[in-house]
């Protein structure tokens, strides 16, 4: 029978040779010598003919070998995310922030706003080295350092913000003659400033007591007057190298100092819009009977609005100033803060 494709084997009648058809020679007979190897278990041992049943002595596997089997890579890395997941746990717990402290306070409320004399005043006896640090004035724009000793009303008035259980307050705001306000906007920037924020929600409206209105004609309760350096200086009592306001009952007038409102002060860290802030809110609680100036509180956190953080936030500097008075030498320093109620 004729060989049929290359290397393929052809069948044969029985006794008959089988035939391949080979052309290039590559194709070999069957040679059990040829046939792959089969390695022995134990290569010593002998062949008897018999079928050899390799008994070998496996290991038996540990739990973790068998977990290892199971889970493969995960199994070494389940232990790695548990070791990280509790090293974040712990270090939330060590570094999460304290809870918030309680509003600074305001000290006692006068049953009535007095009728004469000077709240609010430097303090100490007007005496200072002259190189006083502290209270110093940080550099900015000009003002004024001396006014004509009178003042005009702004126009504009405003309905009652706050509640007023107790008392509405009606106010004027004037500038006095002399003071330049153009610099930083007029007197229409002054009044607004002002108006919103006694407007505030985190000022003394806080309180439903207190209620304010602004008017422009009348008589009003108080009247917030920017003033000139000299103005600012004979209304408030002292001739002092530290600018400083006050609140004048003897003349119904919050004395708010323009060099401090050009300025600011330099525990504000530049922030000339808080501190504005802050001198109307703490003139205005001497008007409405926070006649006390208060301390640092609570080391680290919000000043009190009645403390004199014109002077700065440390208790220890003003304490340097009146060593008989209100603030303690007891090394606490707060933050600054412009409102009676930083949270409301």
């Amino acid at each position: 029978m004729p060989p049929t494709e290359s290397g393929s084997v052809t069948s044969a009648p029985a006794g008959r040779k089988l035939e391949v058809y080979d052309p290039l020679g590559l194709y070999q007979p069957a040679d059990r010598s040829r046939q792959p190897l089969r390695a022995r278990w134990n290569p010593t041992e002998t062949d008897n003919g018999r079928p050899r049943s390799p008994q070998r002595d496996a290991k038996k596997q540990s739990a973790l070998g068998r977990f290892v089997s199971r889970y493969g890579w995960r199994a070494y890395a389940l232990p790695v995310l548990l070791a990280v997941t509790v090293f974040v746990v712990v270090d939330a717990m060590r570094t999460r922030p304290a809870p918030p402290a309680a509003d600074p306070g305001f000290g006692a409320l006068s049953p009535g706003t007095a009728e004469a004399g000077i709240i609010g005043a430097p303090p100490g006896d007007g005496k200072f080295p002259a190189d006083l640090p502290l209270g110093a004035l940080p550099d900015g724009g000009e003002f004024a350092e001396r006014g004509a000793g009178t003042w005009h009303v702004v126009p504009g008035t405003g309905p009652q913000v706050g509640a007023g259980t107790e008392r509405v307050f009606r106010y004027t705001v004037e500038v006095e003659d002399g003071v330049d306000t153009t610099p930083f906007g007029g007197d229409a920037a002054v009044a607004t400033m002002i108006e919103t924020t006694l407007a505030n929600p985190k000022s003394w409206t806080n309180d439903p007591k207190f209620g304010f209105q602004r008017i422009d004609t009348g008589e009003p309760d108080f009247r917030l007057s920017l003033t000139s350096r000299d103005s600012t200086r004979a209304a408030c009592g002292f001739e002092i190298p530290i600018d400083s306001s006050c609140y004048n009952a003897g003349i119904d007038r919050v004395v708010l100092s323009e060099v401090r409102w050009v300025r600011g002060a330099l525990a504000f860290d530049g922030d000339i819009g808080s501190y504005r802030q802050y001198l109307i809110n703490h003139e205005v609680g001497h008007a409405i009977g926070y006649h006390s100036h208060q301390p640092c509180e609570s080391d680290g956190g919000l000043a009190p609005i009645m403390m004199q953080q014109t002077f700065g936030t440390r208790n220890n500097d003003i304490a340097a100033l009146d060593p008989h008075g209100v603030v303690p030498a007891d090394g606490k320093t707060c933050r600054f803060n412009p409102w009676p109620y930083p949270r409301g």
